[in-house]
């Protein structure tokens, strides 16, 4: 199923300078952001673009490392980062898969995002211009086994609107933000997880 393992986060990105770059704006975003609430939209493609799989839901973070991906149409899953462990929840399986935060995370966009301020530590961030009125700046994984070939944020002025995530299969991943709200006050409930009853338990 999509988005079982996809650990991403979302943000909004504070007023940047003049004449700003992406690549300015989303070391902006890590300098002055450290929660985000918003609705998402996802479609994902695959190498040989057959009919888009559609997502939608709601996610959260708290930086470093705290997140929640919260998918409610077309099925439910929840991922939860609670900055020790990740838990992703299949409701319709009963199953719960647990693994360690740093082993899970490592490279990925949730990584990028939901982690701390040395994003360069782990991408490597390239200028990628303009498309559909957003500049774009590509993040480069560093570790040959992230699972991603390259994920591009998209910023239309001071906010980060957009996601698109090309993984090893060849399989596109585009994420649209709508409602976001930067530093919103978020319940630390929201980040922990205890797995239901009757429900298995896989992994770490």
């Amino acid at each position: 199923m999509i988005c079982r393992t996809l650990l991403v986060a979302v943000c909004l990105a504070t007023a940047p300078a003049a004449g700003a770059g992406a690549i300015d704006k989303l070391h902006q975003f890590f300098e002055s952001t450290r929660s985000v609430r918003a609705d998402f939209a996802q479609s994902v493609v695959g190498r040989n673009g057959q009919k888009p799989q559609l997502a939608s839901g709601v996610m959260m973070f708290a930086r470093p490392g705290k997140f929640r991906w919260q998918i409610d149409k077309p099925y439910a899953q929840l991922l939860v980062g609670d900055g020790e462990k990740v838990w992703i929840h299949d409701p319709d399986l009963r199953q719960v898969t647990v693994r360690k935060a740093g082993a899970a995370l490592g490279a990925t966009p949730a990584a990028l995002l939901a982690g701390d301020s040395t994003i360069e530590k782990n991408f490597s961030l390239h200028e990628a211009g303009e498309k559909n009125g957003l500049q774009w700046v590509d993040a480069i994984p560093r570790a040959p086994d992230s699972g991603f070939e390259r994920v591009s944020l998209g910023f239309a002025g001071k906010d980060l609107q957009a996601m698109e995530l090309l993984d090893t299969l060849g399989q596109t991943t585009s994420l649209r933000f709508t409602r976001l709200e930067r530093n919103p006050r978020l319940d630390a409930s929201l980040f922990r997880f205890t797995p239901p009853a009757n429900t298995d338990v896989l992994g770490d």
